[in-house]
């Protein structure tokens, strides 16, 4: 910005020359600074709304996420309790049955641990180089050993090279000496563990360790096993997902055994989770419903204290205006699933505001009498779900080179070629300044000057008049 002007008063001629020049260089600059003021002002305010629906946008589509977590599947028909977590967790799908069962776990699966032959030279012991292999289950992996190797540079080895497949090496320090110790994350009968290619390293994983020598530690890898209301069932994992359609068993402890020698049931049971689908169904709802308001927020006008109309950063802008329209579109279309095919079905409807309506006495009308339970889930995750027609419609818009990302770049152009704009008046304005006041102050020392001459002469004048009435 230019310099503000000094306030000076003319010497030679009494004129007001700061005020003079300011008023003549706001009258050649104001029509191009209101401009510049008020392009600037509506662009700062474009800039800003679209941030804010961008993050409105993310913070919807952030909650959709949440809702549709794998891990954490939000709209089950159906909860699992266990009795006792200790011995087993429990985890129902969308395909589960309402119903109870005795679970009883008798063994868990377990993995192989077998170790070396002793080494009586501790970790620092030679070993032969040489082609190693390690068998487990049908499968063999090869670590090629190099001279000069130790029983702790193979260990580290076996660990690089090999952890990626589950199998892991350690050094076991006992009386006597250093013992290579293998391990492996997977379980189940007949995974045990076998080394061969190397002399002093090769262990028979189905074979005990006796004395100094090589074998299994403890026990031989074993599948767990339970009964189910007295049904046997084994599974090579602690993790069961096929012996109960539609529920994950999490076997996490051996079950109790009562004073007849007996072991103790565990109950699981599984039931509607009625409360389960609304309260999730509701949190849909609320996300939508504060995005909605967000954007009505910016693309709305309002009445200021003054009771004058004051326009939304977004007031009839068209991406924010297609965005709309193609959200609102989603929440009408029919979906791909059998029995539940609409939002409107489960008492979702939309209110002249744009929110959403959430009726919970249809909702609970869906579940016991139409039995829609199991369908909820289809509707909102599935293919072509709700979730995912809704990231389809938004995407365009707020992906990273989406409409609003390409809109906010224009505006960040706008807003510099505005600034360059408001430095190019600025100099202006200087310029036209120091112009204008160098020629008022020249102006002003001439009619300093004629002013001096002025008063010279009639001095003299009055001189002479004095000297002739003297006469």
């Amino acid at each position: 910005m230019a310099s503000p002007i000094t306030s000076s008063t003319g010497l030679g001629s009494g004129l007001d020359i700061s005020g003079i020049v300011k008023a003549l260089v706001e009258s050649d600059t104001a029509a191009k600074q209101a401009q510049i003021k008020r392009q600037t002002s509506n662009n700062s305010a474009m800039i800003s709304g679209i941030g804010a629906l961008r993050s409105a946008l993310t913070a919807f589509q952030d909650a959709m996420k949440k809702l549709n977590d794998k891990s954490a599947p939000a709209f089950n028909a159906y909860v699992a309790t266990s009795a006792n977590e200790s011995v087993i967790k429990v985890k129902s799908s969308n395909s589960a049955v309402a119903g109870k069962y005795d679970i009883v776990v008798n063994q868990l699966a377990t993995g192989s641990k077998v170790a070396s032959q002793q080494f009586a030279g501790g970790a620092t012991s030679a070993i032969t180089a040489g082609e190693m292999t390690i068998s487990q289950g049908g499968k063999t992996y090869k670590v090629d050993v190099a001279s000069g190797a130790t029983l702790q540079s193979v260990r580290d080895q076996i660990n690089k090279e090999l952890g990626a497949s589950g199998i892991s090496a350690n050094i076991v320090n006992e009386e006597g000496g250093a013992r290579l110790v293998f391990s492996s994350t997977t379980t189940g009968a007949g995974t045990d563990i076998s080394v061969s290619g190397i002399a002093e390293l090769e262990i028979d994983g189905t074979a005990q360790m006796s004395g100094t020598g090589a074998g299994y530690i403890t026990a031989l890898a074993q599948d767990a096993e339970l009964t189910i209301d007295g049904l046997k069932v084994k599974s090579a994992s602690n993790t069961v997902s096929d012996a109960i359609s539609g529920m994950t068993l999490e076997l996490t402890g051996v079950s109790a055994k009562a004073a007849d020698g007996s072991r103790s049931p565990t109950a699981l049971t599984i039931a509607a989770d009625n409360d389960g689908l609304k309260k999730s169904v509701q949190s849909f709802v609320d996300a939508y419903n504060t995005l909605q308001k967000a954007i009505t927020s910016l693309t709305t006008s309002s009445r200021d204290e003054n009771d004058n109309l004051v326009l939304g950063p977004l007031s009839n802008d068209p991406t924010a205006r297609s965005l709309v329209g193609d959200i609102r579109k989603v929440l009408s279309e029919v979906g791909s699933g059998d029995k539940l095919t609409s939002l409107s079905q489960l008492g979702i409807n939309t209110q002249k505001d744009g929110t959403l309506e959430f009726n919970s006495t249809k909702f609970t009308a869906a579940l016991n009498d139409k039995k829609l339970g199991p369908e909820i889930q289809e509707l909102f995750t599935g293919s072509n779900g709700v979730f995912e027609r809704m990231n389809k419609a938004i995407d365009p818009y707020n992906k990273t080179d989406g409409s609003l990302a390409t809109r906010k770049s224009n505006l960040d152009k706008a807003a510099k070629n505005l600034s360059d704009q408001q430095a190019a008046l600025d100099r202006r304005t200087e310029s036209l300044t120091e112009s204008l006041t160098k020629k008022y102050v020249a102006l002003d020392t001439a009619l300093g000057k004629m002013k001096a001459q002025a008063d010279q002469i009639t001095s003299i004048f009055e001189a002479i008049n004095a000297q002739a009435k003297k006469s």
